[in-house]
């Protein structure tokens, strides 16, 4: 099994993923080739809490210009994770 704080590389804050927070889903940026359930597993563990649902989003990378040099966005992997009612992740919070 994978370490934990490996699949779970950063939390997501955006305006978008602060008004999901309200709802209960965190949204984090997550190693590529984990499935839904080391996903889960890390999640609870890292941050003892209950998942009820894991969804998940492959990022692609785009093309992108700096004045004459190009290159690419890196493609990563989101997963928004719905918590248990009542459940909470202390980082999130404002």
């Amino acid at each position: 099994m994978k370490n934990p704080y490996d699949v779970i590389l950063r939390p997501l804050i955006t305006e978008k993923t602060t008004k999901l927070v309200d709802s209960g889903k965190y949204t984090f940026e997550v190693m590529q080739g984990v499935n839904k359930i080391e996903i889960k597993r890390a999640i609870e563990e890292v941050f003892q809490v209950d998942v009820v649902d894991v969804r998940v989003i492959n990022v692609r990378k785009k093309p992108r210009k700096v004045g004459r040099h190009e290159g690419f966005t890196p493609a990563i992997k989101k997963a928004v994770v719905t918590l248990q009612k009542g459940q909470t992740i202390d980082r999130f919070e404002v």
